[in-house]
């Protein structure tokens, strides 16, 4: 009766843990991908469009209820398109909480940002949620900082993991 019983809440978790994994690869192809090329092809509108309609931004400037991030995203890529900018994001995960409607994911950036030949590196840690709304995958909380418990994040931070590669 044991070995029966272990067999079943084994299965059990192989089963949840699969279906996490699936639904991780999902939001990895719809959002993640999508969003590291918005971001590398300086398209706001594509940016823009991973997220939902009604996002909590958390930054070091404050919060952002009304989506003016958006217009700023917007106004961040011309910018950095009109002085012949070269962006690449790299970015792993530390943590990922995910069900069937709802992810929770921690990770770390870094943003090499190439200007006439000369390359700068923004590093920094994300909580993003992201929620199921009418069958897609959208960003509804973001917060992220490149501070943490006074400790600057660089280099030495970033490279404990490998990037995802998709």
């Amino acid at each position: 009766m044991r070995i029966l019983i272990f067999s079943i809440l084994l299965s059990m978790t192989i089963n949840a843990q699969s279906n996490v994994e699936t639904i991780q690869k999902e939001i990895n192809n719809t959002v993640w991908k999508p969003f590291q090329k918005a971001f590398e092809t300086l398209d706001a509108d594509a940016l823009n469009a991973i997220y939902a309609d009604n996002v909590i931004r958390v930054t070091p400037q404050g919060i952002d209820i009304k989506n003016d991030f958006k217009i700023q995203n917007v106004k961040r890529f011309k910018d950095s398109e009109k002085i012949g900018a070269i962006i690449i994001l790299d970015f792993w995960f530390d943590k990922r909480d995910t069900n069937e409607t709802t992810s929770y994911e921690v990770g770390f950036y870094r943003i090499a940002s190439t200007i006439n030949g000369e390359t700068s590196y923004s590093y920094g840690q994300f909580h993003i949620v992201l929620k199921k709304i009418n069958g897609n995958w959208k960003i509804t909380q973001d917060w992220d900082t490149a501070t943490i418990n006074g400790h600057t994040l660089g280099k030495t931070d970033f490279e404990k993991q490998q990037p995802i590669e998709f």
